[in-house]
């Protein structure tokens, strides 16, 4: 009896294509959950595209009243993308130090709202500018925007130069790292949470003294997000927060969300060493937003300069708060 015709094999499914996180190695996190970023390829020379997710719930880039993501996640974001691509693409070695010369964002604060699931989001980066000594690249300039569900979320850009850990030793000499090298700080003193649009004490940065519109900066050096490991010098996420409290405060007791920051980091906050926060309102062109200069200045120095521009409700806790365009003033900081 003939046998029946084999039958052809079943054709195998490709396996699902799963989604975690980059190594936190790549973006110089500790903890994997403040890992921000999902993958990326290259598409061109200079062009690449990232993804990334962002948490529904973060207990500090999340507003306060827990309904939209912090504007500040998109610069973390865009650091974020120039270490990954910087590994990854652009062929600077696990170990290399880096010194963010800049970031600069814009985001449209309308689509930072927290939907019923993590928000997905896409980069697209540019790098005009590659420096390379040798096989091995010494500095990039970046340029990044955020698509989510195909709207543009933010956009900005930033700098980075690249140092061997030798070169490193050489420039920063035998600094002490990890918290115990922070100043320390005195509770009992930090300014209300509510004064520099924070809800927990915890996150506060800025000290008060006795001179108008000026600050101490001292951070919590537990704090599980802006001291996320161990370093020898006060990040730029640490001074960015600084930039932006100084900004709320000067519009106290109204609120602001920053809608756009532009920062200079002009050389490294020691941890050992008091930095002042100082800030000025500058004029504005937009009737409904305030514009904020914030300087830190460390042994007579500049550390950083910010501008930190943004909406403000100016009726929080009492009504008789002028609007933002009548609010008066303040005097420049003396240098």
């Amino acid at each position: 009896m003939a046998s029946d015709p084999p039958r052809p094999s079943a054709v195998t499914a490709p396996p699902p294509r799963l989604t975690a996180t980059v190594p936190r190695e790549y973006v110089h996190r500790a903890s994997v959950a403040e890992v921000f970023l999902t993958g990326g390829a290259r598409h061109g020379d200079t062009r690449f595209e990232v993804t990334g997710q962002w948490p529904r719930a973060h207990t500090f880039f999340q507003s306060a009243d827990g309904r939209d993501h912090d504007p500040l996640l998109t610069a973390e974001t865009f650091r974020q993308a120039g270490l990954f691509l910087a590994h990854t693409e652009l062929g600077v070695p696990l170990g290399h130090h880096f010194v963010m010369r800049d970031l600069t964002f814009t985001a449209r604060l309308d689509r930072l709202g927290i939907g019923p699931s993590p928000t997905d989001v896409e980069l697209t980066v540019d790098c005009p500018e590659v420096i390379r000594r040798g096989r091995t690249t010494s500095g990039f300039r970046m340029e990044l925007a955020i698509r989510r569900d195909g709207g543009t979320v933010a956009t900005g850009g930033g700098r980075f130069t690249c140092v061997s850990p030798a070169v490193y030793r050489r420039l920063r000499g035998a600094r002490p790292t990890g918290p115990g090298t922070v100043r320390p700080r005195a509770a009992h003193t930090a300014l209300p949470p509510a004064a520099v649009g924070r809800t927990r004490p915890d996150d506060v940065v800025l000290f008060p003294t006795p001179l108008p519109d000026t600050w101490l900066l001292t951070p919590d050096p537990a704090h599980p997000i802006l001291f996320d490991h161990d370093c020898d010098h006060v990040p730029g996420m640490v001074l960015l927060e600084a930039a932006r409290q100084a900004a709320c405060h000067c519009v106290a007791p109204g609120t602001m969300r920053p809608s756009a920051m532009s920062t200079a980091f002009h050389r490294y906050a020691e941890l050992d060493q008091p930095c002042w926060i100082e800030a000025a309102l500058v004029p504005s062109g937009e009737p409904d937003t305030v514009t904020v200069r914030v300087t830190g200045r460390q042994g007579g120095r500049e550390v950083f300069s910010s501008t930190v521009t943004g909406p403000v409700d100016a009726v929080r806790n009492d009504d008789r708060v002028p609007p933002a365009a009548a609010l008066p003033l303040q005097r420049e900081p003396q240098g």
